[in-house]
């Protein structure tokens, strides 16, 4: 396997990216300031926008973010070009009264969010990072750094740990923080004080719980990456990377959508299932000139490339896995199929996939599940029911998928910007 200095490259930004990224909230807005510093323009939804074709602009709803360049020459039937992920991972978030504690010990009362490997999120150095809402209105972003972690039990005081180990989800999931009284500590100040805040200022919260690792290279011929939260900023940084790429010479809209809320099923504003994207195309459309037909058209020739990580073969379950189709890290990024629409994948895009990696000079390889071990789904049959525009699923190989840190290939990141670059330009 080849490791390119160029990958190594894009990897090392990547680690850069999750570093910046421990929560939803904290992708969106290091998205927007990656494109505002690119030359895109920030813009508010209660604003109104320019209504002529040209520009490279990024807007953020809560979570999510969207960001669009279009052509100077576009006009009310100009198809877009989407490249669609999501910013959340599974993992825990803070409950209301979240300074909780028994035995001298502190702790921070957690949920639950999505399906987390829990077992992965023990004995590792976690931070607490979200949103924090105030009393005059601010919204401001908030990140402890290392601060909490889950501690196992001992093997001596659990005999049997390394036969079955199983976490009770309310009793030992609330990481500890702290040496005290509950009752005289706040764990809300800990995080105000983080942001350079008053805590009695703090009128409400969106926190969730980080590996505070950094993501690392390593393995033979540096051929591993591995890092919290890639499902699924490991697509969010491709999409960015390859949208100010694409800023130069667009020939379409050139779209990143960015959507929050994917683990727990999309259904909110700020995701797929959310109106966010329509909302912000028929917008764009209109500052077009066009109608609702004209929109329908350039709808009918538009394409969304839905990213999300999928499995790679695992080396010690490999009967887990289609017994035929079975990707590798480090072989390419993958084309996601399912029979039973789990994965919006089709023919014609299947055809177009193969396409944009002839085109980006990088090989590709498919995904399906083994039929008695179900797959889950993504934003993309979502969006392509809620806009009817064609869609395929695609991403990247990992090991270790819904643990507090994932494991990718060097390469295969490199190669997926790749061809979202070359999708972009088609």
């Amino acid at each position: 396997m080849v490791v390119t200095a160029a990958a190594l490259s894009h990897v090392e930004d990547l680690a850069d990216f999750v570093a910046a990224s421990p929560s939803s909230y904290h992708a969106a807005a290091e998205v927007a300031r990656r494109l505002e510093d690119a030359g895109f323009v920030r813009l508010e939804e209660d604003d109104e926008w320019p209504a002529q074709p040209g520009g490279r602009f990024v807007v953020v709803r809560d979570g999510a973010v969207i960001a669009w360049v279009v052509p100077k020459d576009a006009a009310p039937t100009t198809p877009a070009q989407i490249f669609g992920a999501h910013t959340d991972s599974p993992g825990f978030k803070l409950k209301p009264q979240p300074t909780t504690g028994s035995r001298g010990w502190l702790q921070a009362g957690v949920e639950i969010y999505g399906g987390p490997l829990l077992n992965s999120w023990l004995d590792r150095e976690l931070r607490l990072a979200g949103r924090l809402a105030l009393a005059d209105g601010r919204v401001v972003l908030a990140d402890t750094g290392a601060l909490l972690r889950l501690p196992q039990l001992a093997v001596h005081l659990d005999r049997e740990a390394n036969k079955a180990l199983t976490l009770d989800k309310q009793l030992q999931t609330q990481p500890v923080w702290g040496l005290g009284d509950p009752l005289e500590e706040d764990l809300i100040g800990e995080l105000a004080s983080s942001a350079g805040v008053n805590a009695a200022d703090v009128r409400g919260f969106d926190a969730v719980v980080a590996d505070s690792a950094r993501g690392a290279v390593f393995g033979k011929e540096d051929a591993f990456f591995a890092s919290g939260r890639l499902d699924d900023l490991a697509s969010v940084h491709a999409g960015v990377v390859a949208l100010a790429d694409a800023a130069k010479a667009p020939d379409r809209i050139a779209v990143l959508a960015a959507f929050d809320h994917e683990e727990l099923g999309s259904a909110s504003r700020s995701g797929a299932a959310g109106p966010f994207l329509e909302d912000i195309l028929s917008r764009v459309y209109a500052g077009l000139g066009a109608d609702a037909t004209e929109q329908r058209r350039a709808f009918a020739a538009s394409w969304h490339l839905s990213s999300d990580v999928g499995h790679s073969v695992h080396p010690n379950y490999a009967f887990k896995h289609d017994p035929v189709v079975q990707p590798l890290l480090g072989s390419g990024p993958i084309l996601k199929i399912n029979a039973n629409q789990r994965y919006a994948t089709d023919a014609v895009g299947s055809a177009a996939w193969a396409q944009w990696c002839q085109t980006a000079g990088v090989a590709s390889q498919e995904f399906v599940s083994n039929n008695t071990v179900p797959c889950g789904s993504t934003i993309g049959p979502i969006t392509a029911t809620r806009l009817g525009i064609r869609t395929v699923d695609v991403g990247i190989p990992i090991l270790s998928m819904h643990s507090a840190r994932e494991l990718a290939g060097v390469s295969d990141l490199h190669d997926l910007t790749r061809v979202a670059e070359a999708f972009f330009s088609a």
